[in-house]
């Protein structure tokens, strides 16, 4: 009995190589039993994104969607931290909108997103938007549009100087009231956090096929893959002598 109780005590006093990523260390599930509430409680030993691979002291799984991934060591620096934070919400909600803006109309047969701005190649160009031109719709004039509304939003945002309500503002961009629920907004924010990750690889897909299959669009794409799957894949982009 004694020889048994000294192995076990050793056994645990190190961790295993084949320690799951989920495992927790003694004083969380210590805690978890007694029943506390607290978002550290969900927090791992191990990064998520890669089992056995001890989580940075620095990510302490209070941001959104935490998965311990930091290889560079980026986030050290509270202050690049929660600039990064912030820049990844703004990025995952404008290429969402980019995504929809991509495979919409193209779905629709009115055009992929290439054609769209072919336009502004060509002198006194008329943009057009799903088949109807767009007011004030040449290159000069819309680049003063998109200017003075991005300057407008990013005055907004630099005022303002609560780190949460640059990321959740609330108010007007919450008609629906889905920040209401403490509980569910966590999760909201996590989702959309997912969502716009998953978006950003999208958009950088999209540029890539581009860049390959140039004036075609995703869904086109897509298409002559699954009409030819042997011959129309990355393997014959990548190989196409093969």
């Amino acid at each position: 009995m004694a020889t048994n109780t000294l192995m076990s005590s050793a056994i645990s006093a190190f961790p295993s190589p084949i320690c799951s990523s989920k495992t927790k260390s003694p004083t969380l599930v210590a805690a978890s039993r007694n029943g506390t509430k607290s978002s550290s409680l969900r927090l791992s030993t191990y990064s998520d994104w890669f089992p056995g691979e001890p989580r940075p002291a620095h990510l302490d799984g209070s941001a959104p969607a935490d998965f311990g991934f930091d290889p560079l060591g980026l986030a050290q620096r509270p202050e690049n931290f929660e600039r990064f934070k912030e820049s990844e919400v703004f990025h995952s909600r404008l290429t969402m909108f980019a995504v929809l803006g991509v495979l919409i109309p193209e779905a629709l047969g009115i055009g992929n997103w290439v054609q769209t701005q072919e336009w502004a190649a060509v002198p006194d160009g008329q943009a057009t938007y799903l088949g109807y031109p767009v007011p004030w719709g040449n290159l000069p004039a819309i680049v003063i549009i998109e200017f003075i509304a991005i300057a407008f939003a990013e005055i907004q945002r630099v005022v303002e100087k609560d780190t949460e309500k640059k990321k959740y503002p609330g108010g007007y961009f919450d008609p629906l009231g889905y920040s209401n629920d403490p509980e569910k907004f966590e999760e909201y924010k996590v989702k959309e956090i997912k969502n716009g990750r998953l978006a950003m690889l999208a958009c950088a897909g999209f540029a890539v096929q581009q860049a390959f299959y140039p004036g075609t669009g995703p869904l086109d794409n897509l298409a002559s893959h699954l009409a030819d799957p042997w011959h129309n894949n990355v393997g014959n982009i990548l190989f196409p002598n093969l």
